[in-house]
């Protein structure tokens, strides 16, 4: 299964420094989810500080236990919703 993660820092609750002090682990995190073929991209977005990304897992329970692996959701400092999706069907076979 994929998943779309909609991740957004909590800026309302943590200041700057507390989030500059993970953002390397986090990054290095995300690395070693990718190259584990758990996160297929990243995105940084650009509405609000924060990330998408597209998750590859079995199941819903085991994509956020993967993301659970990244410091930000560890210390709940980030929101994150985690969208189940599948491929478009006007990409399919016609007839």
């Amino acid at each position: 299964m994929q998943f779309v993660a909609l991740v957004r820092r909590l800026t309302e609750r943590y200041s700057q420094a507390q989030f500059d002090a993970l953002l390397d682990a986090e990054a290095e995190a995300v690395r070693a989810l990718y190259g584990e073929g758990i996160v297929r991209n990243a995105w940084s977005r650009e509405d609000v500080l924060g990330a998408c990304l597209l998750v590859e897992s079995p199941s819903r329970d085991e994509a956020m236990s993967a993301l659970m692996r990244l410091p930000l959701v560890a210390h709940d400092m980030v929101e994150c919703q985690l969208i189940p999706v599948r491929g478009y069907r006007g990409f399919g076979p016609r007839g």
